[in-house]
């Protein structure tokens, strides 16, 4: 049995792939607050304003449920607390944020990561999943999904903005040591619309969980 957290840009699939991993594995689905989530629009409309409140929003909202998927067995997160310091980071390069709020929001972080292995009772996930996807195929899901302030028509400067989100994801990934973890090309096995992608994906992860379980991975 095993605690999968997921990882990639706007867009990637996650939520999808979570919802079928729960499935698959008869597990609870633990899905990041969005539509009632009433700091991101404010972000949106005021990026320099908003974004460290939305980050201590987040992050706040993703310790809390890492610590309770954690708790058990088996569970799936569609995004957790270890792309946190990805996220604000590009913000505060950006000029979103002062250097009081960056050097507050790590020494917060860092007490948290601390206390996590305490409070969830269990050192780490099991395995995570990074959905790697390319900048074409996030703008396409983007403005598929429709959510107002995310549109590109709205808003013209967010095109830099996911560009620099979506390049920074490979380097993340492989820096990411704190479980095993394993990569999924999006745009290769698109598990969102085809259920041959889906059933492969699922097989990967399957095979991979297999050799966490036997030993095999560290």
């Amino acid at each position: 049995m095993s605690v999968i957290v997921l990882a990639g840009t706007i867009g990637a699939g996650k939520s999808s792939l979570t919802e079928m991993l729960a499935d698959h594995l008869g597990s609870q689905a633990f899905y990041e607050a969005i539509d009632d989530n009433e700091v991101l629009p404010k972000f949106y409309a005021d990026p320099e304003k908003y974004a460290f409140l939305l980050q201590i929003y987040f992050l706040n909202k993703r310790f809390a449920s890492i610590k309770q998927a954690m708790q058990d067995d088996d569970n799936v997160l569609d995004r957790s607390i270890y792309e946190d310091s990805l996220l604000f980071h590009l913000n505060a390069d950006l000029g979103r944020a002062s250097d009081v709020e960056v050097r507050t929001y790590d020494a917060l972080l860092a007490n948290m990561m601390e206390e996590l292995p305490y409070a969830a009772h269990k050192k780490h996930p099991d395995l995570l999943v990074h959905i790697r996807v390319s900048f074409e195929t996030m703008l396409e899901r983007i403005q598929k999904r429709g959510r107002e302030y995310e549109q590109l028509e709205v808003d013209p400067s967010l095109y830099d903005y996911y560009k620099e989100l979506n390049k920074r994801y490979d380097a993340w990934f492989e820096a990411y040591n704190e479980s095993p973890k394993i990569q999924i090309d999006g745009d290769r096995h698109n598990f969102v619309e085809d259920p041959l992608a889906r059933d492969y994906v699922l097989g990967v992860i399957d095979e991979k969980l297999a050799e966490i379980r036997s030993g095999v991975t560290a």
